[in-house]
């Protein structure tokens, strides 16, 4: 399976957060949603896990 990423440099923050998060697609959702909710207020909701959802990229390999 692919490696996925999130970057909250590319979603709408007050606080500038600048947290990179890759790895397996679930992996990386189930992070982003703890972080999104832990750092940036917001609520563990279908929306949310949805909007960070349509915010996973491909990631770059890992460099050895």
């Amino acid at each position: 399976m692919a490696r996925k990423m999130v970057d909250c440099r590319t979603m709408p923050s007050e606080i500038n957060c600048t947290l990179t998060i890759a790895g397996e697609q679930d992996e990386v959702l189930d992070a982003a949603v703890a972080h999104a909710v832990a750092k940036h207020g917001h609520d563990d909701t279908a929306e949310l896990r949805e909007q960070l959802r349509a915010g996973l990229v491909d990631a770059e390999p890992a460099m050895a």
